[in-house]
């Protein structure tokens, strides 16, 4: 990531909190509008606390997007919790597009080219972290 990159993360995301319930709704929305077989994984799920959950891990992403490698050790962790929710690593290109939608509709016109690849490039990082935790519980289990 460059830091260019890091800039438009944290400025673009200053506009996405304050509308933090309705643009995680949005995100679960589009989610299983894009893949519906991904709704029954939240069959049980507490779906306000999720959408909660949601915000406040983005929140510490933004918030550490210049020194991702101090949230490394979590974000893996949570790769691992993922194995056993039935994630599969194709379920990360559904996120990130449900993740890219939702900020298109909150930003509205200043989600431009650049925002969007910003966005894309730590969401990619990320998941990469999250897919190869899920295979090191796998290879475990």
């Amino acid at each position: 990531m460059t830091p260019a990159q890091e800039t438009l993360i944290k400025t673009s995301f200053t506009q996405v909190a304050p509308i933090a319930d309705q643009a995680a709704t949005i995100f679960y929305d589009r989610l299983f509008e894009l893949d519906p077989s991904i709704r029954p994984m939240f069959a049980h799920t507490d779906m306000p606390g999720q959408r909660r959950n949601l915000m406040q891990t983005l929140t510490v992403v933004v918030k550490s997007i210049d020194r991702l490698e101090t949230i490394v050790p979590a974000v893996h962790a949570l790769g691992r919790r993922h194995a056993g929710y039935g994630v599969e690593p194709g379920h990360f290109a559904t996120v990130g597009q449900a993740l890219l939608d939702t900020l298109a509709i909150g930003l509205g016109e200043d989600f431009t080219p650049d925002v969007k690849d910003a966005w894309a490039t730590a969401y990619g990082i990320l998941a990469d972290v999250m897919i190869g935790a899920m295979a090191t519980e796998e290879a475990a289990a």
